[in-house]
């Protein structure tokens, strides 16, 4: 029964999250807010919200270790899984505004994220709120910026949703709702339980198969991106969503709910944050060295062998 309520609370999470992406830019048309701000932000934390949820129902359901195992895993996992696999795919060129602005702002959440944790194991919501203003600083310095740094934003947008009518953004509305609430209340319950049965601990569930879950949207468009050779638009994503799940999904969780280390799960401190803080570091590398401004198959290959071992090492 536990795999059911998993399968089918991370189903309920992608239909969910589609609907309210499509009713959130529909809505935003009808409030004559520009396509490049919707691109910016309607459309991300829409995207993010199915990981909000999951995150939310844990801290309230005292499970904090889903509530942080959620994030750390699936940021790891967009790197190592979704990009590894993506540049496997088809090599990806990348823009050098990646490392001018995009990467230095993971790098500043994720390391914010681990002080606030390694100082009194707690994500307060003074912690959160600090989380949740960095981020509405950098869309504001990211919206003013050129917009050929923001294109991927802008073809995200579906301006034939321009022209839906106000019933079908209170039914899109409503069943995104419904799909998030129902989807996030039946992948914690069952991630609980799948723990239990295998006798691993929740937080191992969160880290790999829950992180894995709600990684599957961007797995989706990035693998889809690479095989139409839209090469610019998958890094650019997956970094975004990588800054959206700390800043938004955690900042947040916390401001609502504050978030405690559980002390029976050391490795949140002592290993698994250090390998999400790994691979974002391990980019600018990556891109630079040997062939500059591309991520080749072979780096894919390895960014998706790294991945592969940190699962190995979470499930032991």
């Amino acid at each position: 029964m536990s795999v059911f309520y998993v399968v089918t609370g991370l189903a309920l999470l992608v239909i969910g999250g589609d609907f309210l992406v499509r009713a959130s830019v529909g809505l935003s048309f009808k409030l004559k807010i520009s396509k490049l701000v919707i691109g910016m932000t309607v459309v991300s934390f829409a995207t993010s919200a199915p990981e909000l949820l999951v995150s939310l129902q844990a801290a309230l359901d005292g499970v904090t270790d889903i509530a942080l195992g959620n994030v750390i895993g699936s940021n790891i996992a967009n790197i190592g899984l979704v990009l590894g696999i993506t540049a496997i795919i088809s090599p990806l060129a990348v823009d050098r505004d990646f490392y001018r602005l995009n990467w230095p702002m993971m790098m500043l959440v994720s390391f914010a994220l681990y002080y606030f944790l390694k100082n009194d194991e707690l994500l307060s919501a003074l912690d959160g709120g600090i989380l949740f203003a960095a981020l509405i600083v950098f869309l504001v310095i990211l919206i003013r910026n050129s917009r050929k740094s923001i294109k991927a934003n802008l073809d995200e947008v579906d301006d034939a949703l321009a022209e839906v009518s106000n019933f079908k953004i209170v039914a899109w509305l409503l069943i995104g709702a419904a799909g998030l609430y129902f989807g996030s209340e039946w992948l914690v319950k069952g991630a609980k339980q799948l723990a239990s049965a295998v006798g691993v601990s929740d937080y191992a569930i969160s880290v790999t198969v829950i992180a894995i879950g709600t990684s599957v949207p961007e797995l989706a468009a990035s693998v889809i991106a690479a095989l139409k050779r839209e090469k610019a638009i998958s890094l650019g994503n997956l970094i975004g969503s990588n800054i959206f799940n700390i800043a938004s999904v955690l900042g947040l969780t916390a401001i609502i709910k504050p978030i405690a280390v559980n002390p029976k799960t050391p490795e949140i401190l002592s290993t698994n944050i250090f390998w999400m803080i790994g691979f974002a570091a391990i980019l600018v590398p990556l891109i630079l060295v040997p062939k500059r401004f591309e991520i080749d198959r072979l780096k894919g290959m390895l960014l998706f062998g790294a991945y592969m071992i940190f699962i190995f090492l979470a499930l032991k």
